[in-house]
């Protein structure tokens, strides 16, 4: 029998919830506001129809450009060949969730402002202090003691035969 190619096509496990996540949806996405500019999380729920985003955003995260009374318009980048689109699509609420992707950023603006104020707070030049992240770096070398030779093995190759 030759396969389909529907517009849900291959997307058994894709839209397929966890046990716990079975069932009616609860209220919590529909109480949710979104603003123009935020960040989403585009997550169909497979129980809800209406408003379901294409398979290929399912999981993307994007920035919200227009609202509306049910739905919110998000801007998704997409990759096409050698270039990068935008695609502006309007998905239903309830297939939206609020990102954590600036979560991280936001905390070290906040933290790197802190310092800045606490340089600026002692007379210091809170200009010239580094607040780019620095990777951590090899780690600091020591000796390995062992208490007797006895401890010690020496590990070599059987030879092949």
């Amino acid at each position: 029998m030759p396969h389909s190619f529907g517009y849900r096509a291959r997307t058994r496990h894709l839209y397929a919830k966890k046990p716990g996540d079975k069932g009616l949806t609860p209220i919590k996405p529909y109480l949710r506001s979104f603003k123009v500019g935020d960040y989403v999380d585009v997550v169909a729920d497979a129980a809800h129809h209406k408003g379901m985003p294409f398979k290929y955003y399912h999981g993307k995260t994007g920035r919200v450009w227009n609202v509306s009374r049910r739905a919110v318009g998000v801007v998704i980048t997409k990759v096409v060949g050698n270039r990068q689109l935008s695609k502006k699509i309007h998905v239903r609420v309830e297939h939206v969730r609020p990102s954590r992707c600036r979560e991280e950023f936001l905390k070290r603006v906040k933290a790197n402002q802190q310092k800045v104020d606490e340089r600026m707070a002692a007379g210091d030049d809170a200009v010239r202090t580094t607040r780019k992240r620095q990777p951590a770096g090899p780690r600091e070398g020591h000796t390995v003691k062992v208490k007797s030779d006895s401890e010690i093995e020496e590990i070599t190759p059987v030879p092949y035969l």
